[in-house]
Parts: C-alpha cells; structure tokens; sequence
C-alpha cells in the first residue's frame, strides 16, 4: 500500500513537473521572441510618443450597438522599467460628452502614489486610479514576461483561450495580487494579448484584454507600438507608440512628489478596485477621483425633499429620483451600481417603511445610470424601461457577476422587465405617474425632434407635484443653455400635451431648475 501511494506520489509530481515545463516553454519562447532575457533586462527604461482613441460601449446610441467613439488624444510617456513608475503628458481631444472640449494634463505613478498635474496644480490620485494605473502598466510592461520567467513558481496552466476567431496558448501568470492570462502567436511565439478577468458594472465578468500588435526593435529587446484595449472584445482605447526610445536619459527629479501632494497622497487601494469603472470613466473625462467612487471624498449622498411624498437623491455624480405611492415606491434609475442603489434602497425604506420598491424605472440604457439595477432586481422590482432597450435589458440583467458577486448573484430571482412603446401612467389614489417615451414622440412628428443623446429614454412626469425627471438632456447645474437636447425635451412635453406652465425640472446629474428659468431652451424657435 506504502508503496503504490509512493508511485502515485511520483506520477503526480511528474505530471506537475510537465505542466510547469509546458508553461514555462511558452514563456521562453516568448521571452527569446522579444530579444531574449538579457535584453529586456537592459531595457530599463522606456520613452514613447504616439497618439490615442477611446470609444464606450456603455454610452452606444442604440441600445446594444456600436460604441460610442469619445475622442482623440497625442500623448509622451516617460517610463522608468525597473522601478514600475511613468509620467504621460496628455493633449487630448474630446468629443463627447458634448460640449467638445481639449485638456491638457499630466499622470504620475509611482508603485507608492500617484497624482495628476495641469493648469491648476498638483493634485493626489485616489487610492484606487493609482491601483488601476499599477496594474496597467504591469500588464503593458515589456518586461512582464521576463518577471514571469524569474518566478515560475507563479505560472499556471490554462486552457487555450479565444481572442476574436483564433484559439491561442496560454498561462496564468500572478502578479502583486492579479492574475493575468498571457495569450501566446503560435507563429511568433511573442504574447498576442495580456487578458484579466473583471467586473463590469452591466456585463458582468468580463475579459479584459490588451491585445499587442506592431512589434519593433527598441534597442536589441522588441516591443509592441500597437496597444488596443478591449472590454469583451469591443475596443475601449487604442495606443499606437510612433516614436520609442529604449532607457533614455531621465531627468532626476522626473517623477519628484511635489510637498502638497506628499501631504495628502493615498498608496494604492489593495481590495475592492473597481477597474472598468475606473479606467473607462477615466476615457470618457468623467471620473470623480475619490476612493468613495461616486461621490466626493468627506461627502455623501442625501435625500432631499421636492415635494410631499418625492425624494431627490443628491451628493453623487448621478441622481435618483424616489416616488412614495399610497402602497408601494417608484425609483428612477441605478447609477453606478450596487454601492448606490444598497444606499438609495436602504433610504428609501428608511423614509418610507412598509413600502416596498414595486417599480424601477431606468431612463435609459447608458451604464452610469443603470450599473445598479439587478440590485433592484434582487428586491423583486419590476424594471421598467424604453421599449428600445427591452432586448438589451433582459439580456445584460442575466448576465453572470461572479468576479465580484453582488445580491442578485447571491439570491438569483427572475426579472420582471417591462418596456414602454409610447407612454405608461402608474397611479393610485395618491399619485398619478407618467413616463413618456422621447423618441416614440419623435417619430410620431418629425426627426427634428429626436433625441440627440441615445435611441429611447424615458421622461418621468410626477403630475400632482409638478415635477419632471428628464436625465442627461438637461442637467441643471445653473442656467440651462438652449440646445439640440432641451429642444427635443421641450417637444416631447409639447406632443404628450403637457401644459404645465410651472414645471420643476429634476436632473439626473446636477439638481434642479424651474421651467420659468428655461422657457427658451424648451422652445424649438
């Protein structure tokens, strides 16, 4: 018995013997295709110029369609190798979110902080965009796999893993606490694409992968000058180097902390770094740098009162709106995702108790503002939403969130999800509801009248309390200038005959302005 237990013992250890081996080859193949170890061990340094492009699939036109192309950008990178720090300087471009705009700013990452430096100042990253920053520059380092090679201990097997139509070798690799899947070209044998596994706000568990193309000489080590970034094989960012220069002459006091941002620097988040929202936010210009996410650090959101009865979530970078009916609650949108609506759900029953959440009703499909709704779900809402978007909904609402598991993974229910065509009224005795459905009104009438910011979104009009809930197309912050977006706005109202002449309007950015105030970006002349 002894003895077959000893046989078995060496089968297995063979076995594992052969499998570090096949991992290994791969690795020293690839290794030896980018110049060979000793090469990239005198590749210290980096310095590049190139220039960018950035697209969101959460921000498409139509629900489920082609992403939504952000902007462009030229950029320089300084990058010391051997010590994991890098200094970018942006010009960038961007489109949209409209109005167009062009900034100018420079990100500093050290493996203890980072910070970001423009007209204004010097100011310290939040813990979790220095985390994000890390782990990129990890991925995109031409030194990863030499790292990988110097710590076989840390390799895997792995399936061979499909990028586009082709099925290519594999290894895990971790990391500093990330594992990364290194896809290998049979034919080349250099890493084709570097692929983590994260968490996205609407798909769920998700591949995130740079895919390595253009590979040059930069000095006797090869690197790829061709860096696309792709969220389940939709691109989100596109680097293209023009011009590499290996271990260039760095200035001494190239990544130096300025005093002010020593003071208040944060080290890099070590748990629950939400990647995608991160970086992606990041391309659209829209992240809020704190470690609370979706509102300031020191802040909070807070329920502010519209009329008897209707609650304006504030405080975070999008809103909720909550209806109290006689029975049961109405919530407009699910920004972000779980950390917002567990706040919005927890307050809403706080202030209302007994009522259940019985509707949750979603403006639209773009991800800041429907991140959160299988948290809804979870609590057995129905979700109501443009009937443009139904296809969408039922099929992202299943998706599986197993990377960071939320409530709905942890007790799955079914969906209850409901499209509106033109217009849905929810009352009772108490209150009358009505959503009206912006660009069901458009093709009713004329294109002119079409909403200029996605293909189906739902207004929200509180009858008795004189409210509108209209997201994105207006966004009170103060005056609300006359556009394309408050002209379709006007023009919906105007063909669901609603003749209201005192409308608050409630936005879900900013807060709220009075319809006096805004009677000309309303009108269509």
């Amino acid at each position: 018995m002894k003895r077959m237990l000893w046989i078995a013992a060496l089968l297995l250890a063979a076995c594992q013997d052969q499998t570090t081996s096949a991992q290994g080859e791969l690795i020293n193949q690839a290794v030896q295709a980018q110049g060979g170890a000793e090469a990239l061990r005198g590749l210290t340094g980096l310095a590049a110029k190139g220039d960018a492009r950035f697209w969101e699939p959460g921000q498409s036109q139509v629900p489920g369609g082609e992403a939504r192309e952000l902007g462009t950008a030229t950029f320089e990178v300084t990058w010391n190798l051997a010590e994991g720090m890098a200094r970018t300087n942006w010009d960038r471009d961007q489109q949209y979110p409209p109005p167009a705009v062009k900034l100018n700013y420079t990100e500093t990452v050290l493996p203890t902080l980072g910070f970001v430096t423009d007209g204004t100042g010097s100011k310290p990253m939040s813990g979790i965009r220095v985390a994000t920053h890390l782990r990129e520059l990890e991925r995109a380092s031409p030194r990863l796999l030499l790292k990988a090679m110097d710590n076989p201990g840390s390799l895997s097997a792995m399936e061979p893993q499909q990028l586009g139509d082709r099925s290519l070798p594999a290894v895990s690799y971790a990391e500093g606490g990330t594992t990364f899947v290194i896809l290998f070209d049979p034919m080349t044998h250099l890493p084709a694409a570097i692929r983590t596994r994260d968490d996205d706000n609407i798909a769920g568990d998700s591949n995130f992968d740079l895919v390595l193309d253009g590979w040059k000489a930069a000095g006797a080590a090869q690197v790829a000058t061709s860096l696309s970034y792709r969220i389940n094989g939709a691109e989100v960012a596109r680097l293209n180097y023009a011009d590499v220069t290996p271990n260039p002459a760095i200035p001494a006091d190239a990544f130096a902390v300025p005093d002010a941002v020593k003071s208040a620097a944060k080290p890099p988040a070590t748990a629950n770094v939400p990647y995608q929202w991160v970086l992606r936010r990041l391309f659209l210009t829209r992240f809020l740098d704190s470690d609370a996410i979706v509102y300031p650090d020191g802040g909070e959101f807070t329920l502010v009162e519209l009329a008897p009865n209707v609650q304006h979530v504030q405080g975070g970078t999008a809103n909720n709106l909550i209806v109290a009916m006689k029975d049961f609650l109405i919530v407009f949108d699910a920004p972000y995702g779980e950390l917002q609506s567990r706040w919005t759900i927890d307050a809403a029953k706080a202030k209302y108790p007994g009522k259940p959440i019985k509707y949750l009703v979603l403006t639209h499909h773009h991800m800041d503002h429907t991140g959160g709704m299988r948290t809804y779900v979870a609590e057995g809402a129905t979700i109501v939403v443009p009937s443009q978007a139904l296809e969408y909904f039922e099929k992202v609402v299943r998706a599986p969130h197993t990377v960071v598991p939320d409530e709905l993974q942890k007790n799955p229910r079914i969906p209850v999800i409901y499209g509106v065509f033109e217009n849905m009224t929810i009352k009772d005795d108490t209150t009358d509801v009505r959503l009206y459905n912006l660009s069901a009104a458009a093709s009713a009438t004329a294109e002119r009248f079409a909403n200029p910011h996605v293909d189906g979104m739902l207004i929200g009009h509180v009858i008795g309390s004189k409210l509108i809930y209209v997201t994105d197309l207006i966004s009170p912050r103060g005056p609300v200038a006359r556009s394309d977006a408050t002209v379709a706005v006007g023009n919906t109202l105007r063909e669901f005959n609603v003749k209201d002449t005192d409308l608050t309007f409630v936005g879900g950015h900013g807060t709220t302005a009075k319809q006096a105030d805004m009677a000309a970006a309303l009108t269509e002349n």
